[in-house]
């Protein structure tokens, strides 16, 4: 099989690639020109798509044997991610960069280029499974699962997908790196967001959205109780650098509940109130077998690190609504709800759909 590997020029995507080489596939290397301005976004161990990372993705191919190319995606990635992230924000939502980068860039742009060219497939360095069942999984290495960033993918795309890692843990691959002679071995994994280079994410959007004052309002008393210099400096759930004139009347601390771009007012209130028992999302993909026609009763995980909960699921037209089983604290709106059956093989993905309430 044809397959172009997405090398980032980190240690996961270039074993897998070496794997995929070892599985007998034609493989060829590729890495993506996200940037407009490389210099721009984080360097060091804090990589993803700087300079750095494209001259160590060309060595690793260089060590494996594959060809390599580098494909210049900035507008793109511009359009697509930096520009959807800053709307989103603008909107009172919280949005997953990685899962939209995901979604409209690696399993979108890229693939469809690549079966353009004659591929047969994609293969990444992500750290999840696809049995032969074509079934998304988690991977056995549940720190560094990343199915939930994966659930946004359509059974097509996930039908021309291949993650050679999902039965590895981190440690594995990295002792494998280093067996192979990959320098990448031993390079500390990406954090944060790529594209804001000193990690300043509220100063990031003040820049490109200006000021914008407003009030910060107590949810219990209804008495303006500070102010902000632009709402979508906040999220869901934010208890720190609220900057509140006044202490709540108990004494305890307060967190921002909700946030409202018409009004431009951020709501605070205590702990409890942000507790959901109900959550709505829309555009969902449903993957793990036919689309429900009724309640599903399964798992489901509303954040990229969060906790799972049971839930009953039922889609509705070009909506999600999962009733939990107990109440989860600081579910954000532009956030990706999705569900799982826990299964021994590893927990299926069975879909995923965009938090809107």
């Amino acid at each position: 099989m044809r397959v172009l590997a997405a090398m980032s020029g980190g240690v996961d995507s270039a074993v897998a690639a070496a794997r995929a080489v070892d599985a007998g596939h034609d493989v060829t290397g590729v890495h993506l020109a996200l940037a407009r301005n490389p210099q721009t976004y984080r360097t060091g161990a804090r990589g993803c798509c700087t300079l750095e990372d494209s001259r160590d993705a060309r060595r690793a191919a260089d060590v494996i044997g594959i060809p390599f190319y580098v494909w210049d995606m900035a507008d793109r990635f511009h359009a697509d991610v930096v520009d959807d992230f800053v709307a989103e924000y603008a909107a009172g939502r919280t949005p997953n960069p990685c899962l939209r980068c995901n979604e409209k860039i690696k399993f979108a742009a890229v693939l469809d280029r690549a079966v353009a060219l004659g591929f047969d497939a994609v293969v990444t360095g992500h750290h999840a499974r696809l049995g032969p069942d074509g079934l998304l999984r988690r991977s056995v290495d549940v720190a560094k699962d990343q199915s939930y960033v994966l659930a946004v993918l359509t059974r097509e795309q996930l039908d021309r997908s291949i993650f050679p890692l999902g039965d590895s843990t981190k440690a594995q691959v990295r002792a494998e790196a280093a067996r192979r002679g990959l320098a990448v071995a031993d390079k500390p994994d990406s954090h944060d967001i790529c594209f804001i280079a000193d990690g300043d994410t509220r100063g990031f959007l003040a820049q490109r959205l200006g000021e914008q004052p407003g009030a910060v309002v107590d949810a219990t008393t209804g008495a303006v109780v500070g102010s902000h210099s632009g709402a979508y400096a906040y999220t869901v759930g934010q208890r720190r650098g609220l900057h509140l004139d006044r202490p709540a009347p108990d004494g305890r601390p307060r967190y921002v509940l909700s946030i409202t771009p018409k009004t431009n007012t951020v709501t605070v209130g205590p702990a409890e109130a942000l507790e959901v028992s109900r959550v709505r999302g829309e555009r969902p993909v449903w993957t793990g077998g036919p689309r429900p026609d009724g309640p599903v009763e399964c798992e489901v995980q509303l954040r990229a690190h969060g906790d799972v909960v049971p839930a009953t699921v039922v889609i509705d037209g070009d909506a999600l609504h999962a009733e939990l089983r107990r109440p989860v604290r600081g579910v954000a709106a532009g956030q990706a709800i999705v569900a799982y059956r826990p299964d021994p093989a590893g927990d299926v993905v069975l879909g995923s759909a965009t938090i809107t309430a």
